[in-house]
């Protein structure tokens, strides 16, 4: 029998449930977040090449360089961020999700924050870092407020990940406004989000692996999380504080190289190459395996013999884009009820994307080469989306899965 909990939506100061009635796109939080992340990533990309290429002005007094590294960490990565967790805390907690009109007011903010970033002079600074800052504490407070009320402890790790990430967005502002330089907080947003990638990495890859693999009769399966899992997420935790406020150091290269190497082993015991026939499950563990090429990439740089934007875009367009991506993706095809099978155009998308996290890099290392690359590159991740945009973007405005979702 199912059980109705009415006490949930009566303690409620708002709505919460799939809603039922009114526009598709707004009945769950991975609707109109993925959906947005995929239009966004594509639109500010192009924008970006326009700004390189001819000129175009965009981000007012913050300039185009500060205004694209900011818009791909906390524009584009912040809505596929609030998709994925709108939609997971509540399968998490066991509670109801927000939907409906408190989705459209969040919705609606990350979208003011975009518009005002544009041109951030038309309203005046201190006016538009607050429209765009408003947006992570606003979904913090919901995550906190669905965890706290599940009592799911284990999971409070994840707000310590958005209130890094909107410290990191505040602190990116304030630097701009007063003429600092926003490499330390750009850094912090980055590091904030290869820690959910790998935290949240830990609990779905191995899990759908597995998943995967029983229904074929594979007795081999991924590991389960234990001690071992704790070790490699604080040492990676500690990679990356010394990668922000103690750069350059030969003990900061150590530890990277060390969180590296463990990330590896991590990897390994989730046996991701035996999901070769299911792309779905076989991108995951792709794009987790930028998360310790980034920290090599970051040990080289502290040792001089990398680039450190290129260590940079390892973690930025691979671990983070990447598995996105294939979250975006998944979440899409099994909350809307379409086959849990990567079709052409999806894959398709998963091989532009990598090429992209693959080539960017290459830039940084043969400077001679660096135009074409980086053409390749931006080419690459605008096709990537385009592909997700085209191939879900009917499902998630039209589509409710007829089971429920």
């Amino acid at each position: 029998m199912t059980q109705v909990q009415p006490d949930i939506t009566k303690r409620s100061p708002v709505p919460r449930g799939i809603a039922r009635t009114g526009p598709v796109i707004f009945s769950y939080g991975f609707r109109p977040f993925f959906l947005a992340a995929g239009i966004w990533a594509m639109l500010a990309m192009v924008l970006w090449i326009g700004a390189l290429a001819a000129g175009w002005e965009i981000g007012g007094s913050y300039g185009a360089p500060y205004w694209h590294a900011h818009e791909m960490l906390f524009g584009y990565s912040s809505a596929a961020l609030a998709g994925f967790l709108l939609t997971a805390v509540p399968n998490w907690t066991g509670r109801l999700p927000v939907s409906g009109r408190p989705l459209i007011v969040l919705f609606a903010l990350w979208c003011a924050g975009r518009l005002v970033l544009l041109v951030p002079d038309l309203l005046g600074l201190p006016l538009s870092i607050a429209i765009d800052a408003a947006f992570l504490p606003f979904l913090l407070a919901i995550c906190a407020r669905e965890i706290v009320a599940g009592k799911k402890w284990k999971d409070l790790k994840i707000l310590a990940g958005i209130l890094t990430l909107a410290l990191a967005n505040m602190s990116f502002h304030l630097l701009v406004a007063y003429g600092g330089d926003a490499g330390l907080a750009n850094q912090l947003g980055v590091s904030a989000y290869v820690m959910l990638v790998a935290i949240m990495g830990g609990r779905v890859i191995p899990s759908f692996t597995r998943n995967w693999l029983v229904k074929r009769h594979i007795i081999d399966l991924p590991a389960p999380y234990d001690r071992f899992d704790k070790f490699v997420l604080l040492t990676g935790l500690l990679a990356l504080v010394m990668w922000v406020f103690l750069p350059g150091t030969v003990q900061t290269a150590a530890v990277c190289l060390l969180a590296g190497a463990l990330h590896i082993v991590r990897l390994w015991r989730w046996r991701g190459w035996q999901s070769w026939d299911e792309k779905l499950v076989l991108v995951l563990h792709l794009g987790y395996a930028f998360v310790p090429a980034g920290y090599f990439a970051i040990a080289a740089a502290q040792l001089g013999y990398a680039e450190p934007v290129a260590a940079l875009h390892l973690f930025t367009v691979g671990a983070i884009g990447v598995m996105t991506l294939a979250i975006m993706s998944r979440a899409t095809r099994g909350h809307t009820g379409l086959p849990l099978e990567a079709s052409k155009v999806t894959i398709a998308s998963y091989a532009a994307l990598i090429a992209a996290a693959l080539l960017r890099p290459m830039a940084s290392a043969w400077p001679d080469f660096a135009t074409p690359l980086l053409s390749a590159t931006g080419l690459c991740w605008i096709v990537a989306f385009a592909l997700y945009v085209t191939e879900y973007a009917p499902v998630l405005v039209h589509r409710r899965r007829e089971r429920g979702e």
